[in-house]
């Protein structure tokens, strides 16, 4: 089992890398060369930074039983075709039983977005964010132990 992050973008990057290490679990860090995330001790790939190739380089890579932090659910859906566990960096577990109603949400939202009737306002991150997404992560790690 191995916990990859999709960094670009991603506000729990260190967070994860902590979980892991405190786990015994690798760690691979995928971001574009536009972002700078060091560490020592998870694996750090840099792509290109053309749309979607972190994406790619993360699906591409995923086995089942495999971890993967992301708030893109394009690449959860792709996740969830290789029996991953998905959650995005506010806790939330992506599922089959979910997956539709958040791409469906994404798609409403980009298209209000394109016509200028929302905007997204994205609030200060706060600690019971980091809390939350910390025993949703601890969740699925422990999951993915007792399944091996």
């Amino acid at each position: 089992m191995k916990i990859y992050i999709d960094a670009d973008g991603c506000p729990v990057v260190k967070l994860t890398i902590d979980l892991a290490k405190k786990n015994g679990l690798p760690a691979v860090v995928v971001k574009n060369y536009a972002h700078v995330v060091d560490s020592d001790y998870a694996e750090v790939v840099t792509v290109d930074i053309s749309r979607d190739s972190a994406d790619y380089y993360i699906a591409n890579r995923l086995h089942p039983g495999d971890i993967l932090v992301t708030q893109d659910y394009g690449l959860a859906a792709m996740a969830l075709s290789k029996k991953a566990s998905i959650l995005n960096q506010n806790g939330l577990i992506i599922t089959d039983t979910n997956i539709m109603g958040l791409l469906d949400r994404r798609h409403v939202n980009q298209k209000m977005r394109k016509e200028k009737r929302i905007y997204t306002k994205i609030p200060k991150r706060t600690r019971e964010d980091d809390d939350r997404y910390i025993e949703a992560l601890s969740h699925l790690i422990r999951r993915g132990k007792d399944n091996l």
